[in-house]
């Protein structure tokens, strides 16, 4: 059934460290903004309080760059340091753009992204920069635990996101790179358009839609990194994020 769906941006979010009970914190500002999370909800969590939270944030300055990170450095006019946590940060190396200083690689998680997803916005402190979760699917079931133990409720989808460019398109948007608690991929295949026509490929990355959605209200500048979507039916389940990721094999763009 297709109805309304509202957005809605978690007020007075505190500043996030290593020590920060990221689901309790969630759970005080959903009561003050919307008086809670209700069975059905998705909550969207943008990913930089993710790494603050499992202190996934790193001193450049306590890193020791590689040759190969001296010489990309040189050739992109990056810091080495920062080439280095890139390396160790990314399975592969698909572009070296030297003109614009960036390094479009493929995290160990498997994303393609600018520099391995590693940035400093956000961040106190002039040499601290902050790494991906290491397991955003793990992260994303731990929320979703915790916020349906703290709400004794049983449908809860979490999805945690960070802000990528686009092939063809110029722009980032949101994506969806963990999740736990919804399907991440609506397949439409097999089904009949309007037309009576059967859909063959035809597929919806759930996950990646809600995340832009909620880029609508939350966002890493307007200090509301966490969202709440309701009112959108989604599918429970247990898969995560990684079932979007296309395989190589079938990847015509690298």
């Amino acid at each position: 059934m297709i109805g309304n769906i509202q957005i809605i941006a978690l007020q007075n979010m505190p500043e996030f460290t290593a020590s920060t009970d990221l689901a309790n914190e969630i759970s005080l500002s959903a009561n003050t903004t919307i008086g809670g999370i209700q069975d059905g909800d998705i909550v969207v969590v943008t990913q930089k309080i993710v790494s603050k939270s499992e202190n996934m944030i790193v001193d450049i300055r306590e890193i020791t760059p590689s040759d190969e990170a001296i010489d990309i450095a040189k050739r992109t006019r990056k810091d080495p340091r920062l080439v280095q946590l890139i390396l160790d940060q990314s399975k592969n190396i698909i572009r070296i753009d030297a003109d614009r200083s960036i390094l479009i690689t493929e995290t160990i998680h498997g994303f393609i992204c600018a520099n391995a997803g590693i940035d400093s916005s956000n961040i106190s402190g002039n040499y601290n920069v902050a790494l991906l979760p290491s397991d955003p699917n793990e992260s994303a079931k731990k929320i979703n635990l915790q916020l349906r133990s703290i709400f004794d409720i049983k449908n809860l989808g979490v999805i945690i996101t960070d802000t990528f460019g686009r092939p063809w398109r110029e722009g980032q948007l949101s994506f969806a790179i963990g999740s736990f608690g919804i399907t991440p991929l609506k397949n439409y295949s097999g089904t009949v358009d309007q037309h009576g026509k059967i859909l063959k490929v035809t597929s919806s990355p759930v996950i990646d839609v809600l995340a832009t959605s909620a880029e609508l209200v939350s966002g890493k500048a307007t200090g509301t990194p966490v969202s709440i979507i309701r009112g959108y039916d989604f599918e429970a389940s247990e898969s995560d994020a990684s079932i979007i990721l296309r395989p190589v094999e079938k990847d015509l763009f690298r």
